[in-house]
């Protein structure tokens, strides 16, 4: 008798989309066209779905206008606004491919993106918490010979519109009748363990139907109300958020520009939501937050906890104290659009939270051993791998990239250590990479020491993550300091801040003059962290 193998296959009763996000949406406002999709509380915006559907409409004629074509790549740089939502459709609806910026980019960041995916209208915010977009644009544009047209959401949003009443309706009517659900419609910046991030390339067919999938395992109708405080460049907003309530109905709402836990109870109590995203450490921030208990949470009932390991307590207290009985886990990567495996509302607790859940529809998984490739046993680890329509169609202009993730039988390799049990759930039990996860934001160890190589003073420098109870793990840099050169761990930081991200900026610094090695000189990285939280004093999130 064989032992049985870690594979498995969503199948389901239930058919793929096989449509556009426009066609789609238009269904949904067909449908359900009175009701509430969008609700923007710090902008006091509201709209309708039929609003919604002229909103889109009147954008993406706008862009038209503009002379934006098909397969053209439109930028939106901006925090989680209600023009982020009508640009994510509009560009849908005129088969425009969609370049999500990270509102947290520096401009070395910046640069790279819009260079790499050749965006030639980008959509910007003036400003957000310190970073002034304008300023960090006019200082790379010189460089970017593609970049025809950056319109600013405050002072040109009426500029785009009133450009586009003068396009007919026909005009847009025709370019929707050219796309094809399998068109590339998205770009998202994934950062790459080889420098640069690198642009995972989705259809609408990709990210349309995760999102679909993501709803449907929480029970999602017109009369779902979905708190939205995740940001919208990044798959857990656009697509499990946006995507996910307008192929139900439901209503999207956003509390705010960017995540504040009080922004995030007062809109669930006033709004009456009903699902409630984050990951755990925004979740933290809820349960923690003084005022907590003056919010009536009442009308919750499920929501999604995703981005890295939730701590069995913090489940357990959002399942009680936030009235969320059917929260679910989801696991997934930006290159699988991105959800290949979610828990069930109705799974044991501790399926819950020891677990990442069991393949979602349609999609099968399997778990390899990394050196062989060969499918391994039940509860044996190895890489778990994805397969079927979520995943990506590759990197952007990086053919050597794609070729490496996604292998010749249609395989993407998720680079995450994995075992699945008998009854078919999944649980993460390291990365193969060792990419680091710090409170959801994913932060490449290579990017950042190719980063701090820069620096004239460092002559080495290696990168590891390091236990955190708040944030899961917290960024900490050794370097090796160039003969003759002084420096200290103000001017490290220093010389990171403001081109790259802040949460890629290292928390702990170590000044060493070798670093533990391998008998054949590979850096033994799992050493450092063992000598870091020895010497820092760290535990670590208790998790299942």
């Amino acid at each position: 008798m064989h032992a049985a193998l870690s594979y498995a296959h969503g199948t389901s009763a239930t058919p793929l989309l096989g449509e556009t996000i426009g066609a789609n949406l238009r269904r949904t406002v067909a449908a359900h066209g009175a009701r509430e999709a969008l609700v923007v509380r710090a902008q006091g915006y509201r709209a309708t779905y039929d609003e919604l559907w002229k909103a889109t409409s009147d954008v993406a004629r706008g862009l038209l206008a503009f002379g934006v074509q098909k397969g053209d790549r439109v930028g939106i740089w901006a925090p989680n606004r209600f023009e982020w939502v009508h640009v994510q459709y509009a560009a849908a609806r005129i088969g425009a491919v969609l370049v999500n910026i990270n509102p947290a980019y520096k401009t070395a960041e910046l640069e790279h993106a819009l260079r790499q995916s050749s965006v030639s209208v980008l959509l910007l915010a003036a400003a957000f918490r310190a970073s002034d977009y304008r300023g960090m644009l006019a200082e790379v544009r010189p460089r970017l010979a593609d970049l025809r047209l950056a319109l600013v959401l405050e002072d040109d949003w009426q500029m785009l519109l009133d450009a586009g009443a003068h396009v007919a309706e026909s005009v847009l009517a025709d370019r929707e009748a050219e796309l094809q659900f399998d068109d590339p419609i998205n770009i998202q910046y994934t950062s790459g363990t080889t420098g640069f991030p690198k642009g995972a390339t989705l259809t609408h067919h990709n990210v349309l139907n995760n999102g679909y999938f993501v709803g449907e395992a929480l029970g999602y109708t017109e009369a779902d109300r979905v708190c939205i405080p995740v940001p919208f460049y990044h798959c857990f907003g656009m697509v499990m958020g946006n995507l996910a309530c307008t192929s139900h109905g439901a209503a999207m709402v956003i509390p705010g520009e960017a995540y504040e836990p009080l922004l995030v109870l007062e809109t669930v109590a006033s709004e009456r939501c009903t699902s409630l995203y984050g990951v755990p450490t925004m979740f933290i921030g809820e349960l923690d937050h003084p005022r907590f208990a003056e919010l009536d949470l009442a009308s919750l009932r499920t929501g999604i906890m995703a981005g890295s390991p939730c701590p069995v307590e913090v489940m357990k207290s959002v399942v009680s104290r936030m009235h969320m009985p059917g929260v679910t886990i989801c696991y997934g990567m930006t290159e699988t659009s991105p959800v290949s495996t979610q828990t069930a509302m109705n799974d044991p607790l501790d399926k819950r939270v020891g677990t990442v859940g069991r393949v979602h529809p349609h999609v099968e998984v399997k778990i390899v051993d990394p050196v062989t490739g060969a499918v391994v046993p039940r509860h044996s680890s190895g890489e778990l791998c994805t397969r079927g329509y979520s995943v990506m169609l590759g990197y952007w202009n990086d053919e050597a990239a794609t070729r490496a993730a996604i292998d010749p039988s249609g395989w993407m390799h998720t680079g995450d250590l994995a075992t699945m049990d008998g009854e078919g759930y999944v649980n993460i039990v390291g990365r193969i990479k060792d990419m680091i996860i710090r409170g959801g934001e994913n932060v490449y160890p290579r990017e950042v020491e190719e980063f701090l190589h820069g620096h004239p003073g460092v002559s080495e420098a290696q990168v590891i993550g390091v236990p955190s109870v708040k944030y899961g793990e917290e960024v900490m840099a050794w370097v090796r300091i160039r003969p003759g050169a002084e420096l200290t761990e103000e001017a490290l930081r220093a010389f990171c801040t403001g081109k790259i991200a802040t949460f890629k900026i290292p928390r702990y610094w170590k000044v060493v003059e070798e670093f533990p090695m391998t008998v054949t000189g590979k850096v033994q990285k799992f050493r450092m962290r063992e000598v870091a939280i020895l010497e820092l004093g760290l535990v670590a999130a208790k998790t299942a």
